[in-house]
């Protein structure tokens, strides 16, 4: 088959679709013919050498993955040859074959193409377990969402004005934060700005919000806190803005607040495999029902996954950044 293969270099990583070995699907796995896959900040870490893969698991990249069910391994049920599935992946969806769990699939969407499919998995599957299972959102409730044009973003504004939870959602460029208003936020608010913390104050009448879901890290931490209402919870779910800061523990014990550190990949199987279970019942129906949608920048050709790359490290996208397999006609 043929895979992007990593090639660092002494000024850039080059991404070069190439001949790779084929996988071959184990018990309870499937081996599914990829037809498009989906960018995360992940495979950016990992093609620089900054988030290795768990051990056992391809170097090839990609979190996520839709197409057609081609082999069923040994004790696998509910799944047949020829079925459409979305895949979360521990990795390997860069690829024209991956091998993926049964119990990380989910069915396509009836009408659905595959690049909708693949732009999913690990972003919409991340925005729930975080938003809800990790946070515990409720319905009337204030979420702060950093970067709510991103992938991820996107998603958990979706899924929070789905709960009836009130959304205030950060960018920092008008296309993004009309995007935002757009998806159901109540406040879109550039983070650029002085102190975008002033004004999420100044909306929620002085309270703050009862959740954050921050992939910044560092450099939003002292304000995150500070904006979190009494019994508040904050969920890390990225360092782009850096991973040292200091923390004011006499603000956290006064407001009784939590800071919950969460990733989704090197979770073990059998926890990943309960996630995306509760997520086929509790989100999946919405998906068919035409309530949720995810939202695609752009699909490209899996050979011009460098420029992919590209678009995601200069923060261009709104929404996910696709890559198609190309196929037989």
């Amino acid at each position: 088959m043929k895979a992007i293969v990593v090639k660092p270099g002494p000024h850039r990583v080059r991404l070069s679709w190439e001949n790779a070995a084929d996988p071959r699907p184990g018990p309870g796995e499937v081996l599914l013919e990829v037809h498009a896959t989906a960018v995360n900040r992940a495979d950016l870490l990992q093609a620089r050498g900054q988030y290795p893969p768990p051990p056992g698991v391809t170097e090839i990249l990609g979190l996520e993955a839709a197409g057609v069910v081609r082999e069923l391994g040994a004790g696998v049920s509910g799944w047949s040859a020829g079925d459409r599935a979305m895949a979360l992946l521990p990795g390997g969806g860069y690829a024209e074959r991956a091998v993926a769990h049964a119990g990380l699939l989910l069915p396509l969407p009836e009408g659905w193409s595959f690049a909708q499919g693949a732009a999913v998995p690990e972003a919409w599957i991340a925005a729930y377990l975080n938003l809800f299972e990790e946070a515990g959102l409720r319905a009337g409730e204030i979420v702060l969402i950093h970067a709510g044009a991103s992938g991820v973003g996107t998603a958990a504004i979706q899924l929070a004005v789905a709960e009836g939870a009130r959304v205030y959602a950060t960018a920092g460029a008008a296309a993004k934060l009309a995007a935002c208003r757009a998806l159901g936020a109540e406040a879109a608010i550039d983070y650029k700005t002085p102190d975008f913390a002033v004004e999420v104050k100044a909306r929620s009448g002085g309270r703050g919000v009862d959740v954050i879901l921050d992939p910044v890290g560092a450099a939003h931490l002292r304000r995150n806190l500070e904006l979190l209402a009494p019994c508040g919870r904050l969920v890390n779910i990225g360092v782009m803005g850096g991973s040292r800061a200091e923390i004011d523990l006499a603000l956290i014990l006064s407001k009784s607040l939590r800071l919950i550190g969460s990733r989704l990949r090197p979770r073990p199987l059998a926890e990943r495999v309960g996630i995306v279970g509760r997520f086929r019942e509790r989100v999946l129906p919405r998906f068919l029902a035409g309530e949720l949608k995810p939202v695609i920048d752009r699909v490209l050709p899996i050979a011009q996954a460098e420029a992919a790359h590209e678009l995601i490290r200069e923060n261009r996208n709104i929404g996910k950044v696709v890559l198609e397999i190309p196929r037989p006609a």
